[in-house]
């Protein structure tokens, strides 16, 4: 018995549909970097379009890729999730002639050991890697971290300075030469950047820098002593989120140096305020051209 292709048929309203495929698809790889090899829990999305004349995409195709791609990783382990995801997207178009675009999402948790106050914890960050097939114009592949670490204000803390010196004169020049209290927030920093051929970023190095462009990180683990030095170092370093953004474009311009002016990035920076009931957010969309410029 002939088993009926139900998603060649002619759909009864024949509009494109921009993306169709499926999301959530949890699977272990494997990446290599610098002969360090990690196996990571993968969170997997992806699509492609279809159009106006088929019913319905070959979603068993999806998986199908993904199992492959993945078998390929653990006999032979990729540079990075950016480099798994452009392989996903290359074999979508492959096995879904009708499509012109496909799309990957990989994300996952990248753990590396930190110290702070003589206590070692290992701290999770999230990476992922996006790439985008374009059937008549090759795969664009982009990396990115999210990062979480914290902020401290510094118009409250210039504010408080100026009450307590109204309140304290004779202690002006001590409280002009200290940080003062000012409120705290809870921020995270998303960087992602596109990677052109022949070029190349560690997920690694892109952590450092939005780490780099807060008041403070964070960590699980905080005695103390050392929970009483890490309030105090975001206090010497108080930061908007504007500045926050600013400061990791700045780091980024010297890190991507030999990148192309073309290379696309992102920057985004949210702190979960403590004194306010919103959020505050600050991003920048680019190429480095354009900052070089």
């Amino acid at each position: 018995m002939e088993i009926p292709d139900v998603q060649s048929l002619q759909p009864p309203a024949k509009f494109r549909i921009s993306r169709v495929g499926v999301r959530g698809v949890r699977k272990p790889v494997q990446v290599e970097r610098d002969g360090l090899s990690r196996i990571l829990i993968a969170n997997i999305d992806v699509a492609v379009d279809l159009p106006s004349f088929k019913k319905g995409a070959d979603m068993s195709r999806y998986l199908e890729v993904i199992g492959e791609v993945v078998e390929e990783s653990v006999e032979s382990p990729c540079r990075g999730v950016e480099h798994l995801a452009a392989t996903v997207a290359q074999k979508l178009l492959e096995t879904h002639p009708y499509a012109t675009r496909a799309y990957v999402d990989v994300h996952s948790t990248l753990f590396l050991r930190r110290e702070w106050g003589g206590k070692t914890s290992l701290e999770g960050y999230e990476i992922f890697g996006r790439a985008v097939g374009l059937r008549d114009d090759g795969i664009r592949k982009f990396v990115g971290v999210r990062v979480t670490g914290m902020t401290a204000c510094p118009c409250a803390m210039e504010t408080v300075r100026s009450l307590l010196i109204t309140r304290h004169p004779d202690m002006k020049d001590f409280l002009e030469s200290i940080p003062v209290p000012t409120h705290n927030q809870r921020n995270v920093v998303t960087i992602c950047v596109e990677i052109p051929e022949g070029c190349d970023v560690d997920a690694e190095r892109l952590i450092a820098i939005a780490e780099a462009s807060l008041s403070a990180p964070t960590f699980e683990i905080l005695k103390r002593r050392p929970e009483g030095e890490l309030v105090l170092l975001a206090h010497e370093n108080p930061k908007f989120v504007e500045d926050v953004v600013r400061d990791a474009l700045k780091m980024l311009l010297e890190e991507l140096r030999d990148f192309p002016d073309s290379t696309e990035i992102t920057v985004i920076s949210e702190s979960m305020e403590s004194i306010h009931r919103h959020n505050a957010y600050a991003e920048r969309i680019t190429t480095l051209g354009e900052l070089r410029r």
